[in-house]
């Protein structure tokens, strides 16, 4: 039996807009379960980039809890995440975010830096992860050399090298096309499989939406579990 990863406990948020404010969640609650594969969905401007922040402590609810584990984030200083986002937290963005006066490899290793892991091990580590997608052989390139979908793998191993409790992925395909982004895709669910990581990732394919184990969607200021999308042909 999973066990419970992440608890949002009567989750809200709001922003002032105009002379009122513009609530995004109101006393939201939901649980994932360790090694959950879970996908987030929900039209423009319903919140999905403002609760991926609220779940990696970027950002703090107006009121509620986030619990990771058995670390309430809400209650820890702005230092105390940033420390627990480096060690137990992965992100993909869409648009790569990788380190341009950086190698392909020294990207890999700065997030095991960050967390005290260095030295050979390290670099065996990263050039590892590198090899199971493909870009060994871009090890010294720098990211301005590579393509698009090249750049968005050494995101995904940047992401995953630190073996983290919580995979967050906000639109990892958007800025691909359809072709590149769906290899993409397939690559993140296969490495976030084998490696038992817990994952919560907003995305419009329908495709990954079969895959994952529960398809959530943002409708008014709640996540409401939905059906998945049938395979083509059932």
């Amino acid at each position: 039996m999973k066990n419970e990863l992440i608890k949002l406990q009567s989750l809200s948020k709001s922003f002032p807009e105009g002379d009122g404010e513009r609530v995004v969640f109101r006393d939201l609650c939901a649980t994932l379960q360790a090694g959950e594969f879970v996908v987030l969905l929900g039209r423009s401007g319903s919140g999905k980039s403002t609760l991926l922040n609220l779940i990696s402590g970027i950002d703090l609810p107006t009121s509620g809890d986030v619990v990771i584990g058995e670390h309430c984030l809400t209650r820890l200083s702005e230092h105390q995440r940033t420390l627990f986002r480096r060690a137990h937290i992965g992100f993909i963005f869409q648009f790569y975010n990788l380190i341009p006066t950086l190698t392909v490899l020294e990207n890999l290793l700065l997030p095991l830096e960050l967390i005290g892991t260095s030295g050979a091990a390290a670099e065996t580590q990263a050039r590892q992860f590198l090899d199971q997608v493909g870009l060994l052989d871009r090890a010294a390139s720098y990211p301005d050399r590579l393509s698009g979908g090249e750049q968005q793998r050494v995101a995904i191993c940047r992401a995953l090298i630190h073996r983290p409790l919580l995979l967050l992925a906000d639109e990892p395909t958007g800025n691909l096309d359809a072709e590149t982004g769906g290899q993409v895709l397939e690559l993140l669910t296969r490495l976030a499989r084998e490696n038992h990581m817990t994952t919560l990732m907003v995305t419009h394919s329908a495709e990954i939406a079969r895959l994952a184990d529960r398809v959530l969607t943002i409708r008014d200021g709640q996540l409401v579990e939905q059906a998945k999308p049938q395979e083509e042909g059932r």
